[in-house]
């Protein structure tokens, strides 16, 4: 009788938590609040969603953070407690490709917006009768036919790839390298070296970022006005913004490995946040190839 409660099998029956059903309830919320206040963004609006759009994303997003927080310290807590067994650990791997092929999706969106812009400056759109011109802008009365478009008071050049992106990229490179040496020092229980190649990492994801802003404070093109800017700042945007995240992710990896929580044979938390920016420095790899070098165009950096 006093082994009736005992686990005879490597699965992991997951405790009653009310996380899922607050973070779901926190992220249509923040949904919600950001929607409302991008549509109100500029615009003066006394209505309900002008005034509460803001606020409600700002709370929204504070309780999303502490759910997060609460809901990973809870997965940490189960990891020394020694629920992940080597089944469990192999379908936490399963979770986080299927969550990486889902983020390569997203960005796809992005590159097809571009794509589809870049090869189709002229637009592909024939109407057949008067009556399905009213009201359309043809593509090639925003970029004269031609890519990148032809200069106008919002867009004036690209940005010249062998400058500062350039250097981003080899910061993003290095960063790739720094996070594999944290990877096999782990491997090899060498805390140390761990820590000191987490170090490196977080540090030259905060360079990354702190550039990138240098670089769109430098942008001779706005967001809206031309369909260039736009292309361009969604996905380079999100792609900062996913920086921004993974360099968070390592951060948290490495406040665990100062307290010792990772060892060779158990590190899921670490490994997932390599592969999340090993994924970051090839969308970055794509960025640069497609959009400051394939797409720079003959009038590149000038303006700059």
């Amino acid at each position: 009788m006093a082994d009736s409660h005992a686990k005879h099998h490597d699965y992991h029956l997951v405790d009653p938590s009310p996380w899922p059903i607050v973070a779901s309830v926190a992220a249509l919320a923040t949904a919600i609040g950001a929607i409302a206040w991008m549509r109100t963004a500029g615009v003066h609006s006394d209505g309900l969603w002008g005034i509460t759009g803001p606020w409600l994303f700002a709370m929204s997003f504070v309780a999303l953070c502490f759910v997060s927080y609460m809901w990973w310290a809870d997965i940490v807590k189960e990891a020394h407690k020694g629920d992940h067994t080597p089944v469990v650990q192999l379908h936490l791997r399963y979770g986080m490709i299927m969550f990486i092929a889902s983020e390569v999706m997203f960005f796809v969106a992005w590159f097809w917006a571009y794509f589809d812009a870049a090869l189709f400056p002229a637009g592909t759109l024939q109407p057949e009768n008067v009556s399905q011109v009213i009201g359309m802008v043809q593509r090639n009365e925003v970029t004269g036919g031609q890519w990148p478009p032809q200069p106008s008071e919002s867009f004036t050049s690209t940005f010249d790839p062998w400058g500062l992106p350039l250097v981003n990229t080899l910061i993003l490179l290095l960063s790739g390298v720094t996070v594999t040496w944290a990877h096999h020092a782990l491997l090899e229980n060498n805390r140390s070296q761990l820590i000191m190649g987490l170090v490196c990492t977080v540090l030259l994801g905060m360079i990354f970022t702190a550039c990138q802003v240098y670089e769109y404070g430098h942008a001779a093109f706005h967001f809206s006005g031309n369909i260039y800017g736009a292309t361009f700042f969604m996905a380079t945007g999100f792609h900062g913004a996913h920086v921004v995240i993974g360099t968070i992710f390592l951060f948290v990896c490495l406040i665990r490995a100062l307290k010792g929580h990772f060892t060779a044979k158990q590190h899921f938390g670490f490994e997932a946040a390599a592969w999340y920016w090993h994924f970051v420095d090839v969308v970055w790899l794509f960025l640069f190839a497609a959009i400051y070098v394939w797409g720079a165009g003959a009038n590149a950096g000038v303006g700059h």
